[in-house]
């Protein structure tokens, strides 16, 4: 969200004019905080000039190279390593990632995969440990013979717990609006 506004204060002559920009991010929908009371309205009606929605690294995996290649850069730098490139196989570790911690996450991935390098190029074994740390996402098939609702039921608790209760997530995954998931949550009375 970006808010302009322009002060002025008039004393002894001297007209002062100063230009303020809030710049605020935040990772929820704030207008679902506002209607479900977790959000002061009238802060965010402040703030809410312009929205820019950006999205999760996962939903523009073209940004990796560019951004493994800025953070090896900047890492190089700071550690005094003379890291400089990436491997293509690094690179697909990389895009094959999910990135729940979104762009942070893949910093700090870089970051350690620069500590921990023993070349000049990072390497499919410097990201050997997001393999070892991805959660397991093991099949997993609707179950048959069963009432719709019940099938329903557990898809949403299957869906949940892929995404560690996370709803805004869940209701992506299951391409239906929030407050629906909400309904259907309450409807069968499934923990949270």
């Amino acid at each position: 969200m970006l808010q302009e506004r322009t002060f002025y204060r008039v004393g002894g002559g001297e007209e002062l004019h100063v230009e303020v920009r809030v710049i605020a991010a935040t990772n929820m929908q704030l207008r679902d905080a506002v209607d479900e009371g977790r959000f002061r309205d009238d802060l965010f009606y402040r703030l809410n000039v312009i929205s820019i929605r950006i999205p999760p690294l996962r939903e523009r995996r073209e940004d990796i190279p560019l951004l493994a290649r800025h953070f090896i850069e900047w890492f190089s730098l700071e550690q005094g390593r003379e890291v400089q490139d990436i491997t293509e196989g690094a690179l697909r570790i990389l895009m094959d990632n999910d990135w729940p911690g979104n762009v942070r996450e893949m910093e700090n991935a870089v970051e350690r995969a620069i500590v921990t390098c023993k070349k000049r190029v990072l390497s499919e074994e410097d990201f050997a440990f997001l393999a070892r740390e991805a959660p397991s996402h093991e099949a997993w098939s609707a179950p048959t013979h069963l009432p719709l609702h019940e099938v329903e039921r557990r898809v949403i608790e299957e869906t949940l717990r892929r995404t560690g209760g996370n709803v805004k997530e869940a209701a992506e995954i299951l391409q239906i609006d929030r407050s629906s998931l909400y309904d259907r949550i309450r409807k069968y009375n499934i923990p949270r």
